[in-house]
Formats: structure tokens, C-alpha cells, sequence
């Protein structure tokens, strides 16, 4: 079976599905399963012109709003360079985004298209404060799940708790397979290590959805409390400068250092000893299973897919999302006792190991494959 992995970004970019996906490639083809990978370049801008209609809406509805008419520009865009660049025809083809997935279905009515539902961009939007709820963008975000319902051959996403959110616009939720994201835990080293000071990482982009301002809270009263900690934050983004300025306010700026991008993080990681992370909403939280393969305690809210992969005082500790008090107690627990520390991260590694493997997820997803070839087209032969 030949498959393309239609991605929205690069897989060069760090994090979530964009790296995952060249590992997923790389196993599939030992397993004989030809498989391409293709995305929109960010060169590309107002390229494409081809009208865009949908099924279930009329995108004439929404016009007017500058978000809904950059997202249907990309969309175009993604037609215009598929159009160029795609001359293999293929199996199936497995998309990352709702463009990719849209698209794909546009471009090649006849092959099965399967969508990964990774993460929600309208509620992204209203956590970084750029939309209301119920607003127009947030309608036209939100139809786009009846729209993906509608015309994929196959809808997958990665928590349980994200197929919830989603439940209230599809018409069947209950067909939505999870599958959570993988990891070669080949890429992963823990290193044996003792640090004098404790030192404390996050890994994300810089937006208000990560909850950043509440952990720099936290450090400020981890300080007021004489706890001593180094907090290093690896990300960038739009807040980067008013996280700074917090900093200041706080008297912690000697106290974390500001590393900006980084592509592979996952090489730094295992020289400190806990990952913290005080996210106001994840789909998943990729980088908590790899925060646990680099042997780290882990530190999440009680939200979304992080409190999948946490049990509270078992592999981790939760706690509510805006709540730096509750979030500084939870980080001196770990601060003040190694032996407490290490039985988390030894517990969080076991569990990431376990639930969270590449090879787990990649005979997850040739079932998915092989069911949704074979139901879009019941007749033909499908490869195994």
C-alpha cells in the first residue's frame, strides 16, 4: 500500500505531529509500505485562485472576517501547490490538518482520505485572546468538523478527551478513532546526572494558551518561599517579550533563562529533572510522553490529553489551570525530594514506554489503513 502523509507544516518543525511523522514514514517503509510525505512550503502566499465551496456550509456566510478569509487563501494556496507537486497517485492518503485533509479530498476524489484531528485552532484562538467564542470565526472553525465528518473516509484523533470536545459538531463521534501520537523511544537518552540547583524545564511556543504567565507566578513564590530552582524555557513566540518584562516584575530573571527556538529539544531535555507545563488547554501534549522518556518528573494542569498521561501522584502531578499557589507546592514537592522526584520520572518513563511507543501506534494506524481502503472500496484487493 503506497500512503502519503499530507502534513500543514514542515516536518522539520519541532513538537507534536510535524516531527513524528518522518519516524511513522521510516517504519512503514521497513514494513514494505511505500510512503511520501508533502506540505505547504510558508513561501508560498496567494498563489492559488480556484474557488473553494463546502458541503455542509455556505462559506459565503462567514464573509467579511479577515481570519476566515486567510484561512480560505490557504486553503487555496494548498490547492495550487498540490495541483503543481503531486504527480503519484497512491493508496491512501493519511492528512494532519483540516486544509491538508479538505484538500486532498478535492484534488483526488477517488482515493481514501483519512484525517488526524490533532488539535482545535479555534480554541487556540480564543485562549490567545485573537476571537471571541461564538463569534464568526469561531462558527466557521468549528463547521469545518461537520465538513471533515462529512467527506473524509476516516476521522482519528488523540485523546479521548478531545474526541468529547468534538462530540457537539459531529453527528457521529462515537466513529472517531483515538489514537494517540508515538515515539521512538531510540530518540530518547536518559542521562544519569545530579544538578546542585533543581532545574526546571518547559518546552512549547510562547502563546498565552500555555499557560506561562501562571508558571512564572509559581517561580515567584517558589522564590518567596527560599525554594531553589533554575527554570529553562525553550520556545518562542508572540509573548516571548511580555514573558521577559513578567520576569523582571517578578526578580526572577537571573533565576530562568530564555533559550528561544530550538529544533531538537529533545537532546537537552534529559540533562534536567522536571518538565512543567501549566498548559489552559491541550489536545494532547506531546511533549510530556517525551518529557518522560527523558526520565523527568512531570508537573501538567488537569486539562485535556495531559491528564491522560498523568495520574495525579502516580506518573506526575496535576493541578488546576490558573492556580500559580497550587502550581509552586506541586514543583517543591518535587524540588525538595530526589527520592519522591525520581520515583515519578521513573514512573512517567515506564508509562510513556508502555502506552506511548512508535511501534504501538504504527500497528494502530495499518488497521486504520487497511479499514478504511477496504471499506471505500470494498470490492478491490487491498495490499497487507
Amino acid at each position: 500500500m503506497k500512503i502519503l502523509q499530507a502534513l500543514f507544516f514542515p516536518p522539520e518543525q519541532p513538537g507534536g505531529v510535524s516531527s513524528m511523522v518522518p519516524y511513522v514514514q521510516e517504519r512503514f517503509q521497513q514494513m514494505g509500505w511505500p510512503m511520501d510525505i508533502f506540505s505547504l512550503p510558508k513561501r508560498i502566499r496567494n498563489k492559488g485562485h480556484e474557488d473553494v465551496q463546502f458541503v455542509t456550509f455556505d462559506i459565503a456566510s462567514y464573509a467579511g472576517s479577515s481570519i476566515v478569509e486567510k484561512y480560505i487563501q490557504t486553503y487555496r494556496d494548498y490547492v495550487w501547490w498540490t495541483r503543481m507537486r503531486i504527480k503519484s497517485s497512491y493508496d491512501l492518503i493519511h492528512a494532519h490538518h483540516p486544509i491538508a485533509a479538505l484538500v486532498m479530498e478535492q484534488v483526488f476524489p477517488d482515493t481514501p482520505v483519512v484525517m488526524t484531528i490533532h488539535s482545535s485552532y479555534e480554541r487556540e484562538l480564543i485562549l490567545n485572546g485573537r476571537i471571541q467564542e461564538g463569534s464568526q470565526e469561531h462558527r466557521f472553525l468549528t463547521a469545518l468538523y461537520g465538513e471533515l465528518e462529512h467527506r473524509m473516509d476516516g476521522l482519528m484523533t488523540v485523546s479521548a478527551s478531545f474526541r468529547s470536545y468534538l462530540a457537539p459538531y459531529l453527528q457521529h463521534p462515537e466513529r472517531v478513532r483515538v489514537i494517540p501520537n508515538g515515539f521512538d523511544e531510540k530518540r530518547f537518552r536518559p542521562i544519569s546526572h545530579e544538578n546542585a540547583v533543581p532545574q526546571l524545564i518547559t518546552v512549547c511556543r510562547l502563546v498565552p494558551a500555555k499557560g506561562l504567565d501562571i508558571l512564572l507566578r509559581a517561580c515567584g513564590e517558589l522564590k518567596r518561599r527560599e525554594i531553589p530552582f533554575v527554570l529553562h524555557m525553550i520556545g518562542d513566540g508572540p509573548i516571548r517579550e511580555e514573558l521577559e518584562q513578567l520576569a523582571v516584575e517578578l526578580n526572577l530573571y537571573d533565576d530562568i533563562i530564555f533559550y528561544g527556538y530550538m529544533l531538537h529539544p529533545e537532546e537537552f531535555m534529559p540533562f534536567f529533572d522536571i518538565f512543567v507545563l501549566p498548559s489552559r488547554a491541550e489536545a494532547f501534549g506531546s511533549v510530556f510522553a517525551e518529557a518522560a522518556l527523558c526520565w523527568l518528573a512531570l508537573v501538567g494542569t488537569d486539562v485535556g490529553g495531559i491528564a491522560e498521561q498523568i495520574q495525579d501522584g502516580v506518573n506526575g502531578l496535576l493541578v488546576k489551570p490558573e492556580d500559580p499557589i497550587a502550581l509552586a507546592e506541586a514543583l517543591e514537592k518535587l524540588i525538595s525530594d530526589p527520592t519522591y522526584r525520581y520515583n515519578m520520572a521513573r514512573a512517567a518513563w515506564e508509562r510513556a514506554k508502555k502506552d506511548y511507543s512508535l511501534q504501538r501506534v504504527i500497528l494502530q494506524m495499518r488497521e486504520f489503513y487497511l479499514n478504511s481502503v477496504s471499506e471505500a472500496a470494498p470490492s478491490s484487493e487491498s495490499e497487507s
